[in-house]
């Protein structure tokens, strides 16, 4: 009786030990679906550019925006070094029912040669450990589809809403692949998805 007996307060600390772990990564898991993350970054060429006398930033990123998604006949065969030329563009759609995403994702050619994922007028159901992938398949509905094909992780999406830019490796054959998707590791779930055309 006595061996019980002062074997119960490192039974209830092991207990209280217990409890407080199991809420920290209930918290972790839950609390993505009622907290957003805004982000809003800069369209990647307009970080680096000089403004012309007059415009505003939101300006100067329309207006190469827009001129990204401006194809025209041209007499070169190379394009004008200072615009970036987007290559592929999707809207995004619901993972199901309760994973819901809405927005463009471009995939730019800057004019130092770098490639970049855009996401604009993002927004998605907000959850643990969201990634950005680019994906093969071209429309995944289920974790065995997104895996059915190649994937490469972009990184962790850095908000649930808003503009962002993610690199694409120099190495990454694009024509293998035909979406991106976004995906809970934890709880291998597509949360949205962006099937791609060519621009």
């Amino acid at each position: 009786m006595t061996y019980k007996l002062r074997n119960r307060p490192v039974f209830a600390a092991g207990i209280i030990v217990a409890v407080i772990a199991a809420l920290a990564v209930a918290w972790w898991l839950i609390s993505p679906l009622f907290i957003s993350q805004r982000v809003d970054e800069s369209f990647p060429m307009s970080a680096r550019a000089t403004l012309p006398a007059g415009m505003e930033r939101a300006q100067a990123e329309a207006t190469m925006v827009a001129a990204a998604g401006t194809n025209s006949a041209m007499d070169d065969d190379m394009p004008d070094a200072g615009v970036p030329v987007a290559l592929k563009v999707g809207n995004f759609r619901d993972g199901d029912s309760f994973h819901r995403g809405s927005g463009q994702a471009t995939i730019y050619t800057l004019e130092n040669g770098e490639r970049v994922l855009r996401l604009e007028n993002f927004q998605v159901t907000n959850g643990p450990d969201l990634h950005v992938y680019l994906a093969g398949h071209p429309d995944p509905l289920t974790s065995s589809d997104f895996h059915s094909q190649d994937i490469i992780d972009l990184g962790q999406l850095k908000g649930n809403i808003g503009s962002q830019n993610y690199t694409i490796p120099a190495d990454v054959d694009l024509s293998a692949f035909n979406s991106i998707v976004i995906y809970c590791v934890p709880f291998s779930v597509v949360f949205s998805v962006a099937p791609l055309q060519e621009a």
